[in-house]
């Protein structure tokens, strides 16, 4: 049996990278899953069949995160579904990188809706059954970005770090209800995220690591398994980053 035997998962944002990552590992443990993609409907079916493969029972919902309306939808068909919602992996995000100077408005707008709005839409939308069930498990995927600051990624420096307080604040509004938040805030992780950056950002923030190492996205999973299983059931309102001087 592993750490998850009968736990229901949802994660957003996992049809790819970091989040299928998660969502693979999680089903390993046992745990059955719900995730959520935006557009990448081929690399959802793909995530979907891995999923099943391992002998979990996996749903996959088309829904824009940063819309709380669809974000509800998406709740109350996992808890018809599944009963209940264990654990939520708040995963889903994306960049729109360049200097504030050169940032638009709808760049900042897209960024912080789906990076930080979305982690709030679900956060609110599982509260009630999380509440009624008193027991959950909420793990923020931030970046160290978030901690650090980055040029050329202050809206996504933001959004993370919007994150972080989120997580921190959250943990002790639902301490009594058995549920503990965290978060996990990756360095650089092998995704298309991360291809996306150009060498200035890559080299500041590689100056910050001790380790110079870029990391896969099955590391990072681990790190959300941790929160995920009850072996931390007594750590709330916790961030563990990427290693940084």
């Amino acid at each position: 049996m592993g750490w998850l035997e009968d736990r229901k998962a949802l994660i957003t944002g996992a049809s790819r990278g970091i989040g299928k990552a998660i969502a693979l590992l999680l089903a390993d443990e046992g745990a059955d899953i719900a995730f959520t993609y935006r557009s990448a409907s081929a690399a959802a079916d793909e995530t979907l069949k891995a999923i099943q493969a391992k002998g979990a029972r996996a749903i996959a919902y088309q829904s824009d995160a940063k819309d709380l309306a669809s974000t509800e939808k998406v709740v109350n068909a996992v808890v018809a579904e599944f009963g209940r919602i264990d654990i939520l992996v708040n995963n889903a995000g994306i960049t729109r990188d360049r200097l504030l100077v050169r940032m638009t408005e709808q760049d900042w707008d897209e960024v912080i809706d789906t990076n930080l709005k979305s982690a709030y839409n679900f956060c609110k939308a599982v509260w009630r059954p999380m509440v009624s069930q008193r027991r959950g498990k909420i793990i923020n995927v931030a970046s160290i970005s978030g901690v650090v600051g980055n040029p050329g990624q202050t809206n996504y420096s933001a959004a993370k770090s919007g994150m972080i307080g989120l997580t921190k604040t959250l943990a002790k509004e639902l301490a009594s209800r058995n549920i503990q938040v965290n978060a996990v805030a990756p360095g650089f992780v092998a995704t298309e995220m991360v291809e996306q950056l150009d060498v200035s950002q890559v080299s500041t923030l590689s100056a910050l690591f001790p380790i110079k190492l870029i990391a896969q996205p099955e590391e990072i999973a681990e790190l959300v398994l941790f929160f995920a299983s009850p072996v931390s059931d007594y750590i709330t309102g916790q961030v563990l980053p990427g290693m940084y001087d």
